[in-house]
């Protein structure tokens, strides 16, 4: 029986770097958009909302990252069927649009991002963007 485990814990140096490659990608998309990273335990550790976004993202973004973060799936691809459930049962803190990514290193949820203020594509492909140079800078 194990009684810990080893474990890798996103730091606010690794969650300022998702927020300036997803601000690099949304700025050369030309769509400005609100960036939101949590760690694994769904605790905001940077929240960024460009000149131009929608200001009601800023809630919107951070649900997606918590979601992505405590389900390790992408938000958007949840069944249907889940959506109002999980709603519910999360006091409306859980979302399935898209632009919640998982933050996944060595087979390890490590956090979440989430993007919002363009399509839900949009948003999705800037997540994913930081998402990928995160993983460029650990490599």
């Amino acid at each position: 029986m194990t009684l810990v485990r080893p474990t890798l814990k996103l730091g606010h140096e690794a969650g300022l770097l998702l927020v300036r490659a997803a601000v690099g990608k949304a700025t050369a998309m030309g769509v400005p958009q609100v960036i939101a990273v949590v760690d694994d335990g769904c605790n905001l550790l940077t929240l960024l909302r460009m000149d131009g976004s929608r200001l009601l993202s800023i809630d919107i973004v951070t649900n997606k990252a918590m979601t992505a973060a405590s389900t390790g799936l992408p938000t958007g691809d949840l069944p249907p069927a889940s959506e109002v459930k999980l709603g519910l049962a999360s006091g409306g803190r859980m979302t399935n649009l898209k632009g919640g990514l998982p933050i996944v290193v060595d087979g390890q949820v490590i956090g979440g991002i989430g993007v919002g203020s363009g399509t839900g594509d949009q948003d999705r492909e800037v997540a994913q963007a930081a998402i990928d140079a995160l993983l460029a800078a650990l490599a």
